[in-house]
């Protein structure tokens, strides 16, 4: 399917309006998922002209992503990758894991950003950082399509390597996210020590819902989560 190409214009925008010099693209994977890590790249283009066929990871066959990332480990002025674990999306909630990976990849990265683009509308970084929200930033921003590209391989492979030590779960081909094999798996085996055992999947499983935690409120009041968790129904 034909796409456009992720152009430099935000970027421009921030450095004319801002004075930002450095400013990194960032995006996530694994937000859905019910099992396995959130992971974030911080990624620092420059206005350099992009390896051909960049684009949102989702949009690329396995294999070309495969080999841009590669191509994008190279060609990008620095990267860095922040995860933050099962346990801690469980006792932060998804909004604060996020932050916390992404605070991760950027403390990772040689030089201190100016700015940020963060893909989607909220900002779960915010101060002291200097935040520019774009939605769908992953298609149109150069720097985070590069982020969403090195986030998604990055995550695939540590995925796959957790598939190898609970082959039942599928884990190598749907890299902790819902599928048929992943819903057999954990009605008949239960969650591992790699779920999130705060998701609402474990309502649906009468024989291990009483591993599911629940995570107290901050001072009594709720956190507000940037995006809801997938069901066992799919």
């Amino acid at each position: 399917m034909p796409y456009e190409a992720p152009t430099h214009t935000v970027e421009r925008s921030i450095r004319a309006k801002t004075g930002a010099k450095i400013i990194a693209g960032i995006d996530e994977v694994g937000r859905g998922a019910w099992a396995g890590p959130v992971t974030v790249c911080a990624a620092i283009t420059g206005l350099r002209r992009p390896p051909e066929g960049l684009t949102d990871s989702k949009l690329l066959t396995v294999k070309r992503r495969d080999a841009l990332a590669l191509e994008l480990g190279d060609w990008v002025t620095a990267h860095a990758l922040g995860h933050s674990t099962p346990q801690e999306i469980d006792d932060l909630g998804m909004t604060a894991a996020l932050r916390l990976a992404a605070v991760r990849a950027l403390d990772a990265l040689p030089v201190r950003p100016d700015a940020v683009i963060l893909d989607g509308k909220h900002d779960y970084l915010g101060a002291p950082w200097q935040v520019r929200t774009v939605i769908k930033g992953d298609q149109s921003c150069v720097a985070v399509a590069a982020a969403s590209v090195l986030a998604k391989v990055e995550r695939d492979a540590m995925m796959a390597e957790l598939g190898a030590a609970c082959a039942e779960f599928g884990f190598e081909a749907n890299a902790g996210y819902p599928s048929p094999v992943h819903k057999a798996a954990l009605e008949e085996r239960g969650p591992t020590e790699h779920h999130r055992l705060s998701w609402s999947y474990l309502d649906a499983l009468p024989k291990w819902r009483h591993l599911k935690k629940t995570r107290a409120p901050v001072l009594g009041v709720p956190v507000p989560e940037i995006e809801g968790q997938l069901g066992f129904d799919f």
